[in-house]
């Protein structure tokens, strides 16, 4: 019988042992996949265009989308309700759309919407929804604008099944006077975040209403005792001539606990704009324009993939039209540009970097918004042609195949 040599004998054991642990690594990879599918579609069901998407999961997997129904034409200020689906099974299909606001009388107008407004003066605008899953209740907490005026909260606690009655949070807008003096107010849009303390937060930004939608800054809005009442935060970012009328902002908690608000601007340089507060509230530093996301002037998404050390690294999701070439000729720097070429990003720093970049959507497409299944399938809600799409994919697909999630 022949003797291996015990040092022969261990290298050979350290190979095995290398291959078994690559074998085992791979195991874990899932096969890449994009499947897409159009929820909402212009022309239907009476309406003339759908916008402004959203997307949350329930904590038993249910999975969310709403959006604005624009009834007649497809201006910010037209006749709208607020529609959702909901999903059982993962977003694979959905229930049918069905309005969820708002519900009570309409509402008047106010002096602004009705110089901005192209058509009747009874129109009612219903705007700017944003869903926060509360992860320690279970509750689904609703917020949505009315006119850019007035704005309501609704609790699910079924899962976003059936919403309790609106109840008018317009006094917590009306507290960031008198350091502001806003005429028009609007929440999101998109989602909110629960952080780690239970705090729920949801972006809002205010503008004078000189121009509309404009000059604007971003803040937050806040409730420590899971919607029961909502209070102001400072105001995160003013408008600046280095990054004019921040609005749109998107929230997410990071690893330290502190939180990124991601924002929309007219920046010169078209690049979005970062800030940083310990609380999501307060304290926040001094804006950010981050060189490697483009801005065409657009909402964008931000949202958490992994988190270590539950999962074997930190991972944030981010989307957005990844395009500067001019909407027209002659387009100004920080005017708004061609919105196409929807892409994901993917940071392994908290926000710092994106190496990683897949282009989801090459042709028409603008607003999105993200959320993450328990099985760590990405969903993705996004405005493409006339139509709102809901796109599931996974880590490989966005990777091609380099990074597959690991639970520790």
């Amino acid at each position: 019988m022949r003797i291996i040599p015990m040092l022969r004998l261990s290298k050979l054991s350290a190979i095995i042992g290398f291959t078994v642990v690559i074998l085992a690594q791979s195991s874990f990879a899932a096969a890449p996949f994009l499947a897409q599918s159009n929820l909402f579609e212009a022309h239907k069901d009476g309406i003339a265009l759908y916008r402004i998407p959203g997307i949350v999961v329930a904590t038993n997997g249910a999975v969310l989308v709403y959006c604005e129904a624009r009834k007649n034409s497809s201006s910010d200020w037209a006749d709208s309700e607020v529609w959702m689906r909901r999903s059982t099974n993962g977003g694979v299909s959905f229930d049918g759309p069905k309005k969820i606001a708002h519900v009570g009388k309409r509402l008047e107008r106010t002096a602004i919407g009705l110089v901005r407004k192209k058509g009747s003066a009874e129109d009612q605008t219903v705007n700017n929804p944003v869903a926060i899953v509360d992860r320690q209740t279970g509750a689904i907490h609703f917020i949505y604008c009315v006119n850019y005026d007035r704005c309501f909260y609704m609790r699910s606690d079924d899962n976003g099944a059936t919403f309790s009655q609106p109840a008018d949070i317009r006094a917590t807008f009306d507290a960031f006077r008198p350091g502001y003096d806003s005429r028009v107010i609007a929440a999101g849009p998109g989602h909110g975040i629960q952080l780690k303390s239970g705090r729920l937060l949801a972006p809002v930004w205010l503008s004078t209403g000189d121009k509309g939608h404009s000059p604007s800054v971003t803040a937050t809005i806040y409730s420590d005792d899971h919607g029961a009442s909502w209070h102001p935060g400072d105001i995160a970012l003013p408008s600046r001539p280095e990054w004019m009328n921040p609005n749109e902002a998107m929230a997410v908690e990071l690893a330290n606990g502190s939180v990124m608000l991601n924002v929309r601007t007219s920046a010169l340089k078209n690049r979005r704009l970062v800030t940083i507060s310990p609380d999501g509230t307060t304290h926040w530093s001094v804006g950010v324009l981050n060189e490697e996301l483009v801005e065409p002037v657009c909402m964008a998404s931000i949202v958490r993939l992994s988190l270590a050390p539950q999962s074997d690294k930190n991972r944030l999701l981010f989307s957005n039209p990844d395009n500067l070439e001019p909407a027209k000729d002659g387009d100004a720097p920080g005017s708004h540009r061609a919105r196409k070429n929807l892409s994901v990003r993917l940071s392994y720093d908290e926000g710092r970097t994106w190496p990683v970049k897949r282009v989801l959507e090459p042709g028409r497409s603008a607003y999105s918004d993200m959320a993450v299944l328990d099985d760590g399938t990405i969903l993705c809600f996004y405005e493409r042609h006339d139509s709102l799409t809901l796109a599931r994919f996974n880590l490989e697909w966005l990777t091609n195949r380099k990074d597959s999630l690991h639970a520790r």
